[in-house]
């Protein structure tokens, strides 16, 4: 059978709504209890086999019930109506973090908070990927000095957004200089816009001058900061919750991802390019550790432009229309802030 009729459909439904609140395999006796009280087990045994023949439906291992394929989810998915941009009441719960404006909380807290709230909200590790610096104009830059030929560096700009990264002393420096050197950079940094101390410091007017010499090592870290991206992750956690993950090696492969950042980075990077909610499944993934996920995802935006990427990544066994309905009104209100953001913060005028 290559054609879904209406109760092909409807059994393929319920078996995956039972197996997102169950987490164990659907038999025909638990959906004729709960869904088809007026039809035959047999009938829905049968329906079950064709939907497994079409690649709906899995057996795993000698167990009588059946699982949702990826197929079956992308089909689930599909079965409802595209989100809209601020249409339809707001999620339960998606406003109370955001009574703060991104300006109070300053961007880079806000920009966690966000992250923060996907998580709670939706009980899944919550990602935002920050906006592109290079139209930010740097207020300052300092830099403390760490154990082992190592510092932390701070950069705040004008509009609030503070990174912070853990940089390399190479060749060694003694604490005084350390922070000489801090001071000297936000001489040379302050008011200028990223990309301008990205041009400037590839190209620089003195190759000898004395900063350039004594730090360039220094100095080409801090560029790397600026013109990085900051991924937030929050919630990592929340994948315990689901048995999913319950395989320690699956978790660790999990985990590091999430710690490393770089691949998940990239592909929301990847995703940023089309504007709206994206979600994958499963082995649409790209990301091999990830094949046993879902990863929903919306773009936020700046004057019609989009400036950033937020989602959730979880089990393949979601609500997935609960969990859209927060990743797509979180990103309306993320919108919403930072329209009320001064107009310079990223894009130019």
């Amino acid at each position: 059978m290559s054609q879904m009729d209406a109760r092909h459909r409807d059994v393929l439904i319920a078996t995956i709504r039972e197996y997102i609140d169950s987490a164990e395999p659907v038999g025909s006796r638990a959906l004729v209890k709960r869904h088809f009280p007026h039809l035959s087990p047999a009938t829905i045994r049968n329906a079950m086999a064709d939907l497994e023949d079409m690649g709906y439906l899995a057996q795993p291992h000698t167990s009588a019930g059946r699982v949702p394929t990826d197929k079956a989810y992308r089909f689930y998915v599909e079965s409802f109506p595209p989100p809209q941009r601020g249409a339809g009441p707001a999620a339960p719960g998606a406003r109370g973090p955001f009574s703060l404006t991104a300006r109070r909380a300053g961007v880079d807290g806000f920009m966690e908070q966000a992250s923060s709230h996907l998580s709670t909200a939706t009980k899944l590790t919550g990602l935002l990927l920050a906006p592109p610096l290079k139209h930010t104009t740097i207020a300052r830059v300092d830099l403390m000095p760490l154990e082992d030929d190592r510092a932390l560096a701070v950069v705040a700009t004008e509009a609030g957004w503070v990174t912070v990264r853990e940089i390399t002393l190479d060749p060694p420096l003694r604490a005084e200089e350390v922070r000489t050197i801090g001071r000297e950079l936000t001489r040379r940094f302050h008011d200028r816009t990223v990309q301008e101390i990205v041009d400037m410091e590839r190209a620089p007017d003195d190759p000898l001058d004395a900063l350039h010499t004594r730090a360039r090592a220094v100095t080409e870290q801090i560029v790397a900061m600026l013109r990085g991206r900051t991924l937030y992750v929050s919630g990592a956690i929340n994948m315990l919750d689901h048995p999913e993950f319950w395989d320690l090696e699956t978790m660790r492969e999990l985990l590091r991802t999430f710690e490393r950042k770089e691949q998940l980075a990239e592909l929301m990077t990847t995703l940023a390019a089309d504007e709206g909610v994206r979600v994958m499944i499963g082995d649409e993934n790209p990301v091999g550790e990830m094949r046993e996920c879902t990863l929903i995802t919306s773009t936020y935006m700046y004057r019609d432009q989009v400036l950033g990427i937020l989602g959730v990544v979880g089990p393949r066994r979601l609500p997935y229309p609960e969990v859209i309905s927060v990743v797509n009104e979180t990103a309306r209100q993320v919108t919403e802030a930072l329209s009320r953001v001064r107009q310079d913060l990223y894009l130019p005028s």
